[in-house]
């Protein structure tokens, strides 16, 4: 190499060692700012513990089946009666409520803040929950390209009417975006049988709340067809039930294909309505066969799909007396839907609140809003009607 090659060779260099440094110093710019922007705080206690589990023998050896990681933190200065139980959706794992890919806090300090002390699940069979093949069966592995249809580049595939709206995400979206590799890598196998799923999460968080006591349940997403059949099985012991655009709409799934027609029926998915779990209904019923069901002539308004009710006069579910709040993001996928479930509740007795986050001026979120630039205040207003609901002490 000669005199000249070597000293271009020094310059490139020496400028990858600059441009290496000046990122690592920006990400720690940045990292300070972030941490300036959430203070220290004090816990009483953490610490984490299973429950649900039960021994399992397979081929002459015994496992754990059936258990669910639980992390827990209580603040120094609990001013909150009930704790709050957090369910993240499909792919995620406890991670969803404690922070947000580009290094924010989340959901889980916004509520110890709050006072409230806060138990963060991992779903069976998921992350530290595990997975026992022989128990669970076979699992399914999800991708990135999903991510981006969903809630990374949503406003670019236009798959339902408002995907566009989505401006709340904290990176580009791009699938080689630091911020989307965060998201992404955090993706965890789950089981395939969705049935199965429900029936195990269902198990868990009843052992979990017969251990801990009266509790506030927050279900995202998937966890949405857990928490209905949990709060049924312990209507006294759920004192209210945080629904963020819970899994839906009732009994069919929707498949979105884009413009023009956009919304296309999907297989049955939650045949009791709520959840593949079998709900107490009044009059009662011994199988889901039993529920009449009957689709919307027209939908409640343009961009919404057609709802699938009860046929009149509807069956009652008399256990979830306790209160709902249904919260729905502007962008979502779940804007042309979570209205249904919403309906649902209504005609089955219930008396759930809808916030529609746009109709309080929080716009442009996707379905990961705990995730989002504007995480705090949509915890705000969420923490605002569970103050009015379940009042604490000062």
């Amino acid at each position: 190499m000669s005199a000249r090659q070597q000293s271009a060779a020094v310059h490139r260099h020496t400028a990858g060692v600059v441009a290496t440094a000046a990122a690592a110093m920006l990400a720690v710019a940045v990292g300070a700012a972030r941490a300036a922007d959430d203070p220290p705080y004090t816990l009483a206690r953490e610490g984490f513990f299973y429950v649900g589990g039960k021994p399992t023998i397979i081929n002459g050896r015994t496992y754990m089946a059936g258990q669910m990681y639980v992390d827990v933190r209580i603040p120094a200065k609990r001013t909150q009666p009930y704790p709050i139980i957090m369910v993240h959706g499909g792919t995620r794992s406890a991670t969803t409520f404690f922070g947000t890919p580009d290094g924010r806090e989340g959901w889980a300090q916004y509520f110890v803040r709050q006072g409230y002390a806060v138990y963060v699940v991992d779903q069976p069979g998921r992350g530290r929950s595990g997975y026992l093949a022989e128990s669970y069966g076979p699992w399914k592995v999800p991708d990135g390209d999903g991510g981006q249809r969903r809630y990374l580049s949503q406003a670019k595939y236009k798959l339902w009417p408002q995907a566009h709206l989505h401006t709340q995400w904290p990176g580009s979206g791009a699938p080689d975006d630091s911020v989307t590799l965060q998201m992404t890598s955090g993706y965890l196998p789950e089981i395939a049988d969705f049935t199965k799923q429900q029936f195990l999460n269902r198990d868990a968080l009843v052992a979990l709340i017969d251990q801990i006591g009266p509790a506030i349940l927050m279900v995202h997403s998937q966890a949405g067809a857990f928490g209905w059949p949990v709060a049924d099985a312990r209507p006294d012991q759920v004192k209210a039930i945080l629904a963020v655009e819970p899994n839906g709409p009732p009994f069919y799934q929707v498949d979105f294909t884009g413009a023009p027609d956009y919304f296309k029926q999907g297989p049955l998915a939650l045949p009791y309505g709520l959840s593949a779990v079998p709900l107490t209904y009044s009059p009662a019923i011994a199988d889901a066969k039993e529920l009449a069901v009957v689709q919307q002539e027209q939908a409640d308004g343009p961009d919404l799909v057609r709802c699938h009710l009860q046929r009149e006069p509807a069956r009652k579910l008399s256990n979830l007396k306790m209160p709902i709040l249904v919260v729905m993001s502007e962008a979502s996928y779940h804007a042309p839907y979570d209205h249904c479930t919403v309906k649902y509740l209504q005609q089955a007795g219930a008396q759930p609140t809808f916030m529609r986050l746009a109709d309080l001026g929080i716009k442009g979120n996707s379905h990961v809003m705990m995730n989002e630039k504007n995480n705090k205040e949509i915890a705000a207003v969420i923490a605002q009607w569970l103050g009015k609901t379940l009042p604490g002490k000062e």
